[in-house]
């Protein structure tokens, strides 16, 4: 059976006309790449910080402020000022011109650049506990960020130089974000795995020996000496602390061998197709048509109330598996349980786009959300059954994650074609650096609300007893993580209610916006 009929299908392309699978599967594969290294930074250097640096230490503090609160006050702020960054870069790109458009480029000339800065964000060199450390780091974080806008915005905006077809571009965008996905799966999943193999032999077990060691040590009876199970032995502290350091560094050392090769395929095998050699426009113009596009606006608002909505997926997923569940391997198994809805609802998103509507399969799937992280809150997490209870939760949460991962795409997509009917200009650049400073917002809300609920529940990774967490702090980091998220879904849904364009609205404002250019042409003609 001959392949390429297939992923004609795939893609609704047609044969030797518009876009082909070998773009989009280049496109995705680049994705696959920018994927490893956002999750990287994203759901690591926090802990990197927090945990292989010691920032989460009792008695550590950057000035005034703790250690752990510098940590997410350093996420939160670098992210805002990262995503209001996007504009700018966004504008940036509508005024480049090249012989390769104005998207591709810069696959091109940001991989090396990405690469270095990402490696310097785990440099294992840095000196733990230093405040002159943490200056650094900051600065490094920063220009990393800004290094990352520049790559960002236009690989989402060539999504809408490759076609204007609303289905094709959709199902381009289905198949790239499952793509990235399974990138950031493999980042997610696989770390944790790995920093929890390697500091092992630095942790209490159940072993008799060690059991006798920590009832000597605590106080305690057998029965509570397995509360001290798979913590770090205070004699070890500082080893656990430097080998994670070393871990972490090997770790982005890996994907950014392997991610930076995938960028220059991206460029060399994409084709822009809606270019124009047009005064390029300036940012002030640009803020302008961005604020003559309401409807994106509007899923703007969403993306930026729906910023919590997955932070059990963030760092602090992470803490919660480390210092509660006292495995931080299990922090895999709580992203592997969201895998399964998230697969499926992305490859429904064509067949519910088509039966509810972009806007309403969104609004559809964030109540489920919503219903679902309720529950689990007030279920709780402190008895097998209640475990099992939220295992199904998550299993449930992967569905409007699935969705919110390649519907935001299309639905920008299209507010780039209502953008150019209303004022006759696109404004690819602009329009999607509003999807990137979404996922920007999203970032910073979900690691600072990590870190500030590993401070505000008494974490303290170097605790000479070994408790690192209290029951009241468990209590605390679960409420956080759980009720923020449910919170942020219902928030994400009240905007869209007011979003109106429809797929039958996005046809009939392509073909005027062709009839119009047909006519302009034939004017001109004359």
């Amino acid at each position: 059976m001959k392949i390429t009929p297939l992923l004609h299908k795939l893609f609704g392309t047609t044969p030797s006309k518009g876009v082909q699978p070998k773009e989009a599967i280049a496109y995705s594969i680049a994705g696959f790449g920018q994927n490893f290294i956002c999750t990287i930074i994203g759901s690591y250097l926090t802990v990197f910080m927090t945990d292989a640096l010691l920032f989460g230490s009792d008695g550590v503090s950057v000035g005034a402020v703790s250690g752990a609160m510098a940590v997410a006050f350093l996420m939160l702020g670098t992210r805002i000022f990262d995503a209001f960054n996007d504009p700018i870069m966004g504008s940036i790109v509508d005024r480049t011109r090249t012989k390769w458009g104005k998207c591709r480029p810069y696959l091109k000339w940001t991989a090396i650049p990405i690469g270095i800065m990402t490696l310097l964000c785990f440099c294992p060199f840095f000196e733990a506990k230093s405040t002159k450390t943490f200056v650094i780091i900051s600065i490094v974080y920063v220009v990393w960020s800004v290094v990352y806008t520049i790559c960002d915005v236009p690989y989402w905006a060539l999504s809408t130089n490759l076609t204007n077809d609303t289905v094709v571009r959709g199902n381009i965008l289905t198949v790239a974000r499952l793509i990235c996905t399974l990138g950031a799966g493999i980042v997610t999943v696989g770390v944790p795995i790995i920093t929890s193999a390697v500091t092992a032999k630095y942790k209490y077990t159940d072993s008799p020996e060690h059991i006798a060691m920590i009832m000597q040590r605590n106080s305690v009876t057998a029965e509570g000496a397995q509360e001290f199970v798979g913590r770090v032995m205070p004699e070890f502290i500082a080893e656990n602390a430097n080998t994670l350091k070393w871990t972490y560094f090997i770790c982005a050392a890996v994907f950014v061998l392997i991610a930076m090769p995938l960028f220059f395929y991206g460029f060399k095998n994409t084709k822009e197709r809606f270019t124009t050699n047009d005064a390029p426009p300036s940012l002030w113009h640009n803020l302008k048509l961005l604020f003559k596009n309401k409807q994106l606006l509007l899923i703007v608002l969403s993306g930026i109330l729906g910023g919590a909505r997955m932070v059990y997926t963030y760092t602090g997923g992470l803490y919660f598996a480390k210092y509660v569940l006292k495995n931080e391997g299990m922090y895999s198994l709580i992203t592997l349980l969201v895998v399964p809805g998230g697969l499926v609802a992305s490859v429904l998103v064509p067949w519910m786009s088509k039966k509810f509507t972009k806007k309403w399969t969104y609004i559809y799937v964030h109540i489920l959300g919503a219903v679902t992280m309720f529950i689990m809150y007030f279920v709780g997490y402190d008895a097998p059954w209640k475990l099992v209870v939220c295992a199904v939760g998550l299993v449930l949460l992967g569905i409007p994650q699935g969705v919110n991962n390649i519907i935001t795409y299309a639905m920008i997509g299209d507010t780039v074609d209502y953008l150019e009917w209303k004022t006759g200009e696109r404004g690819e650049g602009i329009c999607f650096a509003m999807q990137t400073l979404i996922n920007k917002i999203g970032m910073a809300i979900g690691a600072f609300i990590g870190v500030f609920s590993y401070q505000w529940a008494g974490i303290n990774p170097e605790a000479a007893n070994g408790v690192y967490i209290t029951a009241q702090g468990q209590d605390t980091l679960w409420n956080l993580l759980i009720l923020s998220g449910a919170l942020s879904m219902v928030g994400t849904i009240i905007p869209m209610l007011f979003y109106k364009i429809t797929e039958n609205k996005q046809r009939e404002m392509v073909a005027e916006i062709e009839e119009r250019k047909a006519k302009a042409a034939a004017s001109s003609a004359e």
